[in-house]
């Protein structure tokens, strides 16, 4: 936590964000992350890991407001342990309005298939159904299974492109419905300098979508 905190305080893309997603969370580190920021923050545990034995959970942070706080849960279980994963979502009191955000950490390769994956993009696009405004999905996808999902249904892709976030792969992104990239490089993956993380930090700067 205290390498996140000085890793989102260097100068460079990650400083001064409007909304930060975070995987692997705690309340407690949470707290203390988002009180070194001096922001705000929403945290959701999906369940108790049985590894670290603690909670395991998705948190969102910003400097704004985020209102109408609560846990999404999402289908499927870890083929293995059992767990279940949730989304945090949020409304964001953003400059541009009010957004709605979801922080999401889908199912791993070895907890279960690609359709796992697309049934858990499912299920936040129903429930972002009913929200006429912006939306903003950001975090863990595992895998391009559940973007593809997102894009197909008309969300804008900023991170489509941003690969090797993990190791070889690329797992996590940015992805939003109303927004659109700020043009062109306004998405990428952030050297991590302090070692905070087993994942690059993936960054986008979205702005009201060109009138088509």
């Amino acid at each position: 936590v205290d390498r996140a905190a000085d890793l989102f305080s260097r100068p460079g893309p990650l400083r001064d964000a409007d909304l930060v997603v975070l995987q692997e969370m705690d309340q407690p580190g949470t707290e203390r992350l988002a009180r070194a920021l001096g922001f705000g923050y929403v945290y959701v545990p999906s369940a108790v890991h049985p590894v670290p034995k603690q909670d395991f959970g998705v948190a969102l942070l910003s400097p704004w407001p985020l209102e109408e706080p609560r846990k999404l849960l999402l289908p499927h279980q870890h083929r293995f342990r059992k767990l279940r994963r949730a989304a945090a979502v949020a409304t964001l009191r953003s400059p541009l309005g009010p957004v709605r955000v979801y922080g999401i950490h889908f199912e791993s390769p070895a907890g279960a298939w690609d359709r796992v994956r697309r049934d858990q993009a499912q299920a936040v696009l129903a429930d972002a159904a009913s929200w006429a405004g912006p939306v903003v999905v950001a975090g863990d996808f595992n895998g391009r299974a559940g973007p593809q999902v997102l894009a197909s249904a008309g969300f804008s892709w900023p991170t489509e492109k941003v690969k090797n976030t993990a190791g070889p792969f690329d797992f996590d992104h940015v992805l939003a419905r109303g927004l659109c990239p700020a043009g062109p490089g306004a998405a990428a993956a952030a050297e991590d300098e302090t070692d905070a993380s087993d994942h690059d930090p993936v960054w986008a700067v979205l702005a009201p979508c060109p009138p088509r």
